[in-house]
């Protein structure tokens, strides 16, 4: 099915059908309690790093969007990586992990960074040696764990920890449960154009996006600066490049900056780009408004420990 085609099926579906294709995020996940407060401290634990200076929360600050809010990543020794990190909220509803996807699940995603050379550089018997000597490391694998500290298992844990990282209850989720005062007539005209213009062909589901690959440029070429392949690295198919996880939009107003690759500041450029490399479209100036509009009201409540 051609891009276009996939927009009209999207906008028939919607208008002929009625079908509702965004979900409201669930007030809670099913999780292991004992794992995910494991999970929590190897998150802000900078151990896990090869030089002890870097942590999950480093580059997912909980505290402010999940992410950094920077171009791209600092590593250990301050190296920088090419690619703007993903917000960890709500990471759990993606249908895989990274931008081109190399992780299948939280569990395989948590691995990367700490093995990463430009991340936390460390090795997985790098990380166990370190972990194993906290007393209360050992303990409380040892109860939770039949094999005690293991790679796997420090991943496994950070993976239940950050099931917990979800953000429901936004102002769109609201109006999405039956409140139609939960958003104003802006915000409104914003998501009738978010559905008609065909943004929502790629951003849907509980996540509005995470859950497919699309490329950058379908309509109009986009031409990237720093020349990164997206899922070409993974797949090594030439139909794959510039291939990448349609990032989610939730709390999108807080995880500037935007795209793969972090070059783009503001969320009005954002949707601008979008319109015309996604949808080869120029949209007017109040469209955007309406649509950046829309978007603010994807921002939901985070767990009450990491608000302000």
């Amino acid at each position: 099915m051609s891009y276009r085609a996939a927009i009209l099926f999207v906008f028939t579906l919607t208008s002929v059908v009625g079908a509702e294709l965004i979900t409201p995020i669930p007030f809670s996940m099913p999780y292991d309690t004992a794992k995910a407060a494991l999970g929590e401290k190897l998150f802000f634990d900078t151990s896990l790093s090869a030089d002890g200076s870097v942590s999950c929360n480093s580059c997912h600050d909980l505290r402010t969007s999940g992410t950094d809010n920077v171009e791209s990543s600092f590593g250990v020794g301050g190296k920088k990586g090419q690619i703007n990190s993903p917000t960890v909220y709500n990471s759990v509803f993606n249908f895989v992990q990274f931008w081109n996807g190399r992780a299948k699940d939280l569990r395989e995603q948590a691995k990367g960074p700490i093995l990463n050379p430009i991340e936390m550089a460390n090795t997985k018997e790098g990380v166990v040696a370190s972990l194993a000597k906290n007393k209360a490391y050992v303990a409380e694998f040892g109860k939770l764990y039949k094999d005690g500290i293991t790679f796997n298992n420090i991943a496994d844990a950070i993976a239940e920890f950050e099931k917990t990282l979800i953000t429901p209850n936004s102002k769109f989720d609201n109006y999405l449960k039956g409140d139609k005062n939960a958003m104003n007539r802006q915000e409104k005209e914003g998501y009738e154009l978010f559905q008609n213009k065909g943004c929502i062909s790629c951003h849907n589901g509980v996540n509005l996006g995470g859950n497919m690959f699309q490329k950058i440029g379908v309509m109009v070429e986009y031409k990237d600066p720093k020349a990164i392949n997206g899922r070409f690295d993974v797949s090594k198919k030439d139909s794959d490049k510039n291939m990448f996880k349609v990032p989610t939009l939730r709390n999108v107003e807080l995880t500037a900056p935007y795209f793969h690759n972090g070059l783009v500041k503001d969320l009005k450029e954002a949707v601008i780009l979008m319109g015309y490399h996604q949808l080869g479209i120029r949209l007017k100036e109040e469209e955007v408004d309406k649509i950046v509009a829309f978007l603010k009201t994807l921002t939901g409540k985070k767990p009450a420990k990491y608000s302000k």
